[in-house]
This record gives C-alpha cells, sequence and structure tokens, in this order.
C-alpha cells in the first residue's frame, strides 16, 4: 500500500514521517512554504528516538501524481475547516484501471471532531474514522515534532459506519510498524466523540495560552458539563475516561514543556483559522439540535474565531475576561 498524506501539518507529517521512516511508501501533501521547505530539504521530524529528515515525494494537488494506484490509501489530516476543498479534489481523482478515488479507494478521517467523516461519507465509499491522540507540533515550514514515547502516539481505527474489516486491519499494521499503536475498534466514533470532550479546551488554550490554572480548568469542565448533557439528550455513547487511560497507560507519555495545541498553533502561525466550528461547535450544534444550553461552548467557538480572523496573538485574553464573558452568555440564557 502507498499512503498519501493529504494535509502534513502536525499530525500528517508526524504519521507521513514515521511511515516513511519504517520504509512504507508515502506521499506528503503540503501546500505553500511548507510543501517548498519539504521539497527543498525534506521533513525534519524529532521524534522520542531524535530528529531525523524524510525525503517522502512531494505534492500540493493530485494532478501532480498522475493516476492514483489501486492500493493508494488517502488519509485526511488536513483540519475540518479545509476538509471539504479537499474531499472534493482528491474524490475526483482518477485511479489506474478506471473509476475516482471517491469511488475505490479508503479515506481515512485522522482529526479532531466528528464532522469530516459525515462530509466524507457523502463523497466517498469507504471511509473510516481515526481517533488520534497524538500531541505533536509545527510551527516552522518543514519542521515537526511529536515527543511521546514509548509510542508515538495512539490511532483508534474503524469503519466510520460501525465495524472494521480486512483492509483497516492491514493498515493498523502498518501504522504498528511506523511507531504507533494502533487498536481496530467496532465503534470507532464512540472513540472520537470523547476524544471531542477534550478537545473542547483547544479553543480556551488558544485564547488564554497554554500555561496551566484553575480558572482555566474551571471553564473547561463547564464546556465539558455542556457537552455531556448534549450527548445524553442526543443520545450519543462516548468512550469512558477510565478506557482511554486504559488505552494510553503506559504507552504514550508527553515530555513537559510542550506548548500549545492545534489550536493555539493555528493562531501562532497565523493561518485565518481555527477548529472551533468544529469542536465547541459541534456542542452548540447538538444543544441547539435537542434543547440543551451551551453557553460557554458558544462563546468559545466565538472568541475563538474572532482570534484568527483578526490575527491575534494566542493568549492575549485573560482567563478572567474569557469566563466573564461566558457567565455573560450563561445569564442571557
Amino acid at each position: 500500500m502507498r499512503y498519501i498524506i493529504i494535509g502534513a501539518g502536525a499530525v500528517g507529517a508526524t504519521i507521513g514521517g514515521r511511515l516513511a521512516g519504517a520504509g512504507i511508501d508515502t506521499v506528503l501533501v503540503a501546500r505553500g512554504a511548507h510543501a517548498e521547505a519539504l521539497r527543498a530539504d525534506g521533513l525534519r521530524l524529532t521524534t522520542a528516538d531524535g530528529t531525523r529528515q524524510h525525503r517522502p515525494p512531494v505534492v500540493t494537488a493530485p494532478g501532480e501524481l498522475g493516476a492514483l494506484r489501486p492500493d493508494d490509501v488517502l488519509l485526511l489530516t488536513v483540519k475540518t475547516q479545509d476538509a471539504i476543498a479537499a474531499l472534493d479534489a482528491w474524490g475526483d481523482a482518477e485511479v489506474e484501471g478506471g473509476g475516482t478515488a471517491a469511488q475505490r479507494l479508503p479515506l481515512l478521517c485522522a482529526q479532531n471532531g466528528v464532522e469530516s467523516e459525515r462530509l466524507a461519507l457523502r463523497r466517498f465509499a469507504r471511509v473510516y474514522g481515526v481517533c488520534v491522540w497524538l500531541p505533536a507540533t509545527f510551527l516552522e515550514p518543514g519542521v515537526v515534532s511529536a515527543l511521546c514515547a514509548p509510542l508515538t502516539g495512539i490511532l483508534h481505527l474503524g469503519k466510520a459506519a460501525g465495524g472494521a474489516d480486512r483492509r483497516i486491519r492491514d493498515i493498523a499494521a502498518d501504522l504498528a510498524r511506523a511507531g504507533f499503536g494502533a487498536p481496530v475498534v467496532e465503534d470507532v466514533m464512540r472513540w472520537k466523540y470523547a476524544k471531542l470532550l477534550g478537545n473542547l479546551g483547544n479553543a480556551i488554550q488558544a485564547i488564554t495560552g497554554p500555561d496551566p490554572d484553575p480558572a482555566k480548568g474551571a471553564l473547561m469542565l463547564r464546556a465539558v458539563r455542556e457537552a455531556k448533557a448534549a450527548f445524553e439528550a442526543a443520545g450519543i455513547d462516548h468512550a469512558s475516561e477510565a478506557e482511554q487511560a486504559a488505552a494510553r497507560d503506559g504507552k504514550v507519555e508527553q515530555p513537559a514543556g510542550v506548548r500549545g495545541g492545534s489550536s493555539w498553533q493555528s493562531l501562532a502561525r497565523r493561518t485565518g483559522s481555527v477548529e472551533a466550528d468544529y469542536l465547541n461547535g459541534e456542542i452548540s450544534l447538538l444543544g441547539r439540535l435537542h434543547a440543551v444550553p451551551t453557553p460557554v461552548n458558544d462563546v468559545l467557538r466565538h472568541a475563538a474565531n474572532i482570534f484568527a480572523r483578526e490575527s491575534l496573538p494566542p493568549g492575549a485574553m485573560s482567563v478572567e475576561d474569557l469566563t466573564a464573558l461566558a457567565d455573560e452568555a450563561a445569564t442571557r440564557g
């Protein structure tokens, strides 16, 4: 199999680099200065094993590869706000022997949130979910770090519609060779909904900074309580904290001093967008559909988007001011 990593940022480049380092055929898809750096100097990936330079092929669009191969695996790692453009571009790509990628090739959605699978299933016949637990940092073109050990990350895998098959088990075997935990599960979306709860704090970290603070923890707890109430109203199950801890225990340990999750990094790189619509916004959506108030998540989504659009630096608002906005929204009802 050949893996095409659509979106070689923090997560995508880490997976792609580790696959390439294991001798597995891999292509990185990137754009702008990052693509230029990858082409010129390769990917400089730092893991717990040290820093290595990887030089897999780099493209910016499907046409640069010609017709795709029947054994290609598409791994979607762009942020969810960029997913539709990527799905449309790669879904229409021709595959050797006839047909399109959307008709013939497996697509794995390795992103935060739960929306990409729904977007993909409208276009692709073979869609798999990936619950990503892979702390990684991408702030400089061509340079990525992912320092967890002894495994680089945990990637739960399964069919987006439920179940598993031989294809995803073969993919899991390749990921395991590359240094990841890759458990195949029958209910991958249950794991992704659980991961979504943890990602509700991405906006808090981006807006107020990554340093720990009891006030940030209190605001996060309020966001998670809203989410769990919305899940219950919608009949959505999710993996328990005990299950998640057991899955990671002794397998992935993150060193101290690593700063900034995905939304914080997006603001630091001034990308112009963050995932908040598909993290906190997912809870707002469920709340509106099922009559559950979600004022904290509404405020976090709105504030994070303002930071991204106006290129405000991460951490520019105090947690006290952000909490006051949430309190005001809760009072308004």
